[in-house]
């Protein structure tokens, strides 16, 4: 396919995705990239978000989604490869399970005298924001149909 690129989708215990896609919107660390047939190279760190990937008509076309965890990604001739710590695809997001998750997170509490407080803080803001995030991406991929 001439406007396609080949997206590989790994985290440290499996592939999930090797396939052609004609668009891949990346949750880099500081905000979203979007990459497609003819982006520049690059690496990049990867952030806590929602990949979103387009597929070509010629394959029956469509879009996947994939909550992200950290990583890096690297695109470079016409083949982006995202090394993922963690990667879910939105329709194995169990949306009671994310709620549950959530309710814990938001439940928590970091004690006034903890060693370290600054990062527990930023630790637990970082796990409600992704307990957040799978709730959402699991009641939007029953809604569309996943």
């Amino acid at each position: 396919m001439a406007n396609a690129i080949t997206c590989r989708l790994v985290t440290p215990k499996q592939e999930l995705l090797n396939e052609e896609v004609v668009y891949a919107s990346v949750p880099q660390h500081d905000g979203l990239i979007g990459c497609q047939h003819g982006t520049s190279p690059l690496v990049s760190q990867l952030g806590l978000g929602k990949l979103r990937l387009d597929f070509p008509s010629e394959s029956g076309g469509g879009s996947r989604e994939y909550f992200i965890d950290g990583g890096f990604l690297k695109m470079a001739a016409n083949e982006l490869i995202i090394l993922a710590e963690r990667a879910i695809a939105a329709e194995e997001i169990v949306e009671s399970e994310a709620k549950a998750e959530l309710a814990e997170a938001q439940a928590r509490v970091i004690p006034e005298d903890a060693p370290n407080r600054l990062e527990a803080v930023e630790r637990l803001c970082r796990e409600r924001e992704a307990a957040a995030l799978k709730v959402s991406m699991a009641k939007n991929s029953k809604t569309v149909g996943i």
